[in-house]
């Protein structure tokens, strides 16, 4: 019961605002371009209040402080006590690890590189500088904001996907514990490997201290802090007070990072107005492509409907806090590989949506499906 108040909890915020993410990103893409216009120096200012790592700016700290805010409340409402139970059912677990980490990082690199590197390259002219002083081609740090999304399985939002689903929320909360454990590991490992094989500059110590910031720090301090409140006030108060007042203080994170990234991109967005749609293409084909994959295998593995609604949603949506964090760390606040993630947020919710509703229209496939009703309509 406890694990369906949490789910009711994210579906309440998903109705005040995530629901209309996608147009708070776009608010946020024409705030940051008028910015850019009116203050051109003040957002390169704060990104100069950096951490400095061999001589170089490696951490802007006001952007790090908004990312930390951004993911700290996603890992508090994380009960990583339920891994430990995953092995009740080990079939929907271990399909979407499969996928996750052995099949989509592949194929969002493959399709990034069809797309933004042959089919779209003569539209995406130019290059540009990235945070190192190195100068590459601009589709080719758009192909690597692909990457780093491809490489970030969701695990804050898919909690609101497995419950408009009608999933199983307690799978849902073991498929994101498990996957945000793995994300310490694999993230930066598969992220190097493939930033490298697309011919860009890997700086492996901005890597590993990106995911040391934005995926560790977030994690132990969800950890610790959700298990001192739980033992001090209790699980009523952490649900109903403390993840209440917490919400908004991620949603203004998420914002005021959006509005800094577009104000830097502002002039690219301006001069090639298109450059969000050939992003954003290879971006949901790649979403509805490892959405069907899932589906699909968990039908073949005679899943009920409640476990394959979860499993599938999980690869089909992306970390893009993760990834927004990663790409301004290593390639700057204004470079394209950060554009191409913050396209992931602008496609996300609505793609998300037509999924959940597919699930519920198709729910009747599985065995055992808990909303025959729906599928039926």
């Amino acid at each position: 019961m406890r694990q369906l108040a949490d789910m009711k909890l994210d579906t309440d915020s998903m109705s005040l605002f995530e629901r209309r993410l996608t147009l708070w990103v776009a608010l946020c893409i024409a705030a940051g371009i008028a910015l850019g216009k009116i203050a051109p120096g003040l957002t390169g200012a704060l990104d100069g209040m950096s951490i400095m790592v061999n001589g170089a700016p490696v951490v802007s700290l006001p952007i790090a402080v908004c990312l930390f805010f951004m993911m700290y409340p996603i890992m508090v409402k994380i009960d990583f006590g339920n891994a430990v139970r995953a092995r009740g059912n080990l079939k929907p677990v271990l399909l979407t690890l499969i996928v996750n980490w052995a099949i989509k990082p592949f194929t969002m690199f493959g399709i990034a590189v069809l797309f933004l590197g042959v089919l779209f390259k003569d539209f995406i002219p130019g290059t540009e500088v990235v945070k190192d002083g190195t100068e590459v081609e601009l589709y080719r740090s758009y192909i690597s904001g692909a990457i780093l999304l491809g490489i970030a399985p969701c695990t804050a939002m898919v909690l609101v996907w497995g419950f408009l689903a009608k999933g199983n929320p307690g799978l849902t909360l073991i498929l994101v514990a498990v996957n945000s454990l793995l994300m310490l590991v694999l993230y930066g490992t598969l992220g190097g490997w493939l930033l490298g094989i697309n011919q860009m500059p890997v700086p492996w110590e901005a890597l590993l201290l990106s995911v040391s910031i934005y995926v560790a720090l977030p994690l132990v301090a969800g950890y610790l802090s959700r298990k001192w409140i739980m033992k001090a006030k209790g699980q009523d108060w952490f649900d109903k007070k403390f993840l209440h007042y917490l919400t908004p203080v991620s949603i203004l994170a998420l914002l005021a990072t959006l509005i800094l990234l577009f104000s830097f991109k502002g002039e690219t967005i301006l001069q090639n107005p298109l450059t969000i749609l050939w992003i954003a293409i290879p971006l949901a084909l790649q979403t509805i492509l490892i959405f069907a994959v899932t589906y699909l295998a968990a039908k073949m593995l005679g899943f009920r409907y409640e476990d394959a609604a979860p499993s599938a949603m999980i690869g089909a949506s992306n970390h893009f806090e993760v990834a927004i964090a990663t790409a301004v760390m290593l390639f700057g606040l204004g470079s394209g590989a950060a554009l191409a993630t913050v396209v992931g947020v602008l496609i996300e919710v609505p793609l998300m949506l037509m999924l959940v509703g597919y699930c519920r229209r198709t729910s009747h496939w599985f065995a055992g499906s808990g909303d025959k009703s729906a599928g039926a309509k």
